[in-house]
């Protein structure tokens, strides 16, 4: 015997094909939910309303048995497809089993946005923890459809985006009883999907949005220090490739800075240290130091939306680049793409008397490389030191109704100081 697994949509039986129908009609033991099994209420087969799954599983067991029984288990769109078929080829053989896929909520959703979704990641919420939704939205995915529960709602992934505080931002659309008569898909802003109420039956869909360049900030509201992580143009694929805001507010603080500096930023990335530090000292001159064109004019476009003067930005290589460049009070070095040997032994010889090092760093090989290399200098000038300040950092995020921290990547700050002209 076999097991023959149907979908369904919320336009009931109209949307079932005349195959289907058939095998429908001669069925002995009919499986569903409450909704599913209401659109065959005058079928004269005997019913199991999908309470405990387990004691179901039990009882279609008990029914292949019979001699010729027609087991027909009715699942919400396509049953293998987050749904009931899942749990059914665990435990039947798959000989055993039939399936006959409906149109999925997903599917159905993307046909209303009129938008192609062959690249989507889809993540189900659905008596899961927010995690791979977290992730997904910290590493800036073009499209995301969110399947929801009654606990994670449209509004509790609204406060989620909101407490993220992500470089990037999406179009937020709430597809509702997708397929049936009393269907809505609509696009809401953040703060209208907090004050709507929604059908039970509904998934979310998340767009990344291109922000513009041109986009003017309010910099009077900014504060001097510490400006939010989505204020800065980051890389379209790779939003969450920055310094973080904790961590820039950090490595300012341990450079040290005065007024009147020259200070280099090498590996720059979209430039967000170099504009911190810029906009904290109007009189110091920052240079700007990245390898890629794309982190260049990221940097560039950057220091027009923060209307900042006191930034070059140096596209090129370094090392080979610092020799061109006016000698330092400070140094920040966020990358340095396998050559940090060199670019230390450089930033040592160039760098003022008195003058400071910070590096990030998230790998021990690269930490290491740095200590042998201020120890290597130790030797034959004694004025040479370091400090290390490791940083585990987490922010709070709402989990449903509860709240919950969420940790940043663990980072190590190095502060190198050469109260001395260095030894070449």
């Amino acid at each position: 015997m076999t097991i023959n697994i149907i979908g369904i949509g919320l336009d009931g039986v109209v949307g079932l094909n005349q195959l289907v129908r058939d095998i429908i009609k001669r069925a002995t033991l009919l499986v569903g939910s409450d909704r599913n099994l209401s659109y065959f209420s005058n079928h004269n087969a005997e019913s199991i309303v999908l309470g405990d799954l387990l004691e179901a599983i039990l009882e279609i067991r008990q029914h292949l048995d019979l001699p010729n029984s027609c087991i027909v288990v009715l699942a919400s769109g396509d049953p293998l497809f987050f749904g009931l078929g899942r749990l059914l080829v665990t435990h039947f053989p798959a000989k055993k089993l039939r399936f006959y896929p409906h149109l999925s909520s997903v599917q159905l959703a993307f046909s209303r946005i009129k938008i192609p979704w062959q690249d989507t990641k889809i993540i189900s919420v659905h008596g899961r923890p927010m995690d791979e939704l977290i992730k997904a939205l910290q590493q800036g995915i073009e499209k995301l459809a969110v399947l929801t529960d009654p606990r994670n709602t449209p509004q509790a992934i609204a406060n989620l985006l909101l407490a993220l505080n992500l470089p990037t931002t999406y179009q937020f659309w709430v597809c509702e009883n997708v397929g049936a008569e009393e269907e809505r898909v609509q696009q809401w802003s953040i703060d209208e999907v907090q004050k709507e109420i929604f059908a039970p039956l509904n998934l979310v869909v998340l767009l990344r949005q291109t922000r513009m360049a041109n986009q003017l900030l309010d910099l009077a509201n900014l504060p001097m220090l510490g400006i939010p992580d989505n204020y800065f143009l980051s890389y379209d694929d790779q939003p969450g490739l920055m310094s973080k805001r904790e961590v820039r507010v950090l490595a300012v603080a341990e450079l040290s800075l005065q007024p009147g500096q020259i200070i280099w930023d090498i590996g720059a990335g979209t430039g967000s240290v170099a504009i911190e530090i810029a906009r904290l000292c109007s009189g110091s001159i920052v240079y700007a130091i990245e390898k890629t064109a794309v982190g260049t004019s990221l940097i560039e476009e950057n220091c027009r939306r923060f209307q900042l003067q006191n930034i070059v930005s140096i596209h090129g290589n370094a090392p080979e680049i610092l020799h061109h460049l006016r000698p330092p009070h400070r140094i920040f070095i966020g990358g340095s793409s396998g050559k940090l040997r060199n670019i230390l032994g450089v930033c040592g010889v160039r760098m003022l008397p008195g003058g400071v090092i910070v590096l990030v760093f998230t790998t021990l090989e690269s930490l290491h490389t740095a200590i042998s290399w201020v120890e290597e200098r130790r030797r034959s000038d004694r004025s040479w030191s370091y400090r290390l300040l490791q940083v585990q950092l987490s922010r709070s995020i709402p989990v449903a109704n509860l709240t919950r921290f969420n940790p940043l990547n663990p980072v190590t700050i190095m502060i190198i100081k050469g109260d001395l002209p260095p030894v070449p």
